[in-house]
């Protein structure tokens, strides 16, 4: 048939096409389109056929179709590329600081409350809106970009992780002495750094959401869902809190911080989101994509 012939040729030629009938004669053009569009008053065969049965009497059911799925497609890049890059640069950080330092930088224990807290962050992403122009045009699914994302965005968190280990360490004295405990080495302060860099983590992985949902610069030109703002507030207190809380509960290695640390704790995160944004910016410069 002819119009089964059109859209053969146009599929030929690399043309993505669309197809919309509802008769006998539609059958083989809505099998043989990318995606066959009928409605439910259609004939049997028709409805077969299609990848699609509107059941309003409006276009407009596709249009909003198309933009919901780009918006979904986004936030799931979102997720893929926060949590490869945030992965990558943990266990980067943890590999020099494991070359440097006399003691871990994080026990077990600190690792997994982190990673709950900052699941439970996540939960509310589905329900985040993507900015306008993403919804504009389609996007096609870019290993390449995925590895380009990890690797500069993976180092700048662990640039920032190394300037906060050396900030405990030399300036607020966080420097592991030796010493021995019941024929034990231990080293004073060790806690101290660990709790000190397990907030840090985690408050900066909890703001890095906020900074890879947008291309614009987040909380100003562009703002998350209300859930996701609020699951991100809540996890951040969570973080400042469940040292003091879990403090002297044996095993979990948390301390209570002296006011000074968060002088220089706001200090650091101020200098992560002015980097972060300028990398953000010379990375969109470079590879002409964001999400």
């Amino acid at each position: 048939m002819l119009k089964e012939r059109v859209v053969r040729t146009l599929r030929g030629n690399g043309h993505v096409v669309g197809y919309m009938g509802d008769g006998v004669n539609d059958a083989p053009s809505l099998r043989c389109a990318d995606v066959g569009v009928s409605v439910d008053s259609a004939t049997d065969i028709a409805k077969e056929s299609s990848d699609i049965i509107l059941l309003e009497k409006s276009l407009g059911v596709l249009k909003d179709g198309v933009y919901e799925g780009r918006r979904i497609y986004g936030n799931i890049m979102k997720y893929i590329k926060m949590s490869l890059s945030g992965n990558f640069g943990n266990v980067f950080s943890v590999l020099v600081a494991s070359v440097f330092l006399p003691f871990l930088p994080m026990i077990a224990i600190m690792i997994l409350i982190q990673n709950l807290v900052y699941d439970l962050s996540q939960i509310a992403i589905p329900w985040d809106n993507v900015d306008p122009e993403f919804l504009e045009s389609p996007k096609k699914w870019n290993m390449k970009g995925l590895s380009h994302f990890m690797n500069v965005f993976g180092v700048t968190s662990s640039f920032f992780d190394v300037l906060m280990f050396l900030g405990l360490w030399y300036l607020l004295g966080f420097n592991g002495t030796a010493h021995i405990v019941n024929g034990v080495v231990a080293y004073i302060h060790e806690t101290s750094f660990q709790t000190g860099w397990f907030i840090e983590g985690l408050i900066s992985q909890l703001l890095i959401v906020h900074f890879v949902r947008t291309a614009k610069i987040p909380f100003i030109q562009s703002r998350a869902d209300k859930r996701l703002l609020f699951s991100t507030c809540a996890c951040i207190v969570a973080a400042i809190l469940l040292p003091i809380v879990l403090s002297g509960v044996p095993g979990f290695n948390f301390v209570i911080l002296k006011g000074s640390y968060y002088w220089f704790l706001a200090g650091v995160l101020v200098l992560y989101a002015l980097m972060v944004q300028t990398v953000k910016h010379f990375y969109i410069k470079r590879y002409k994509e964001w999400l």
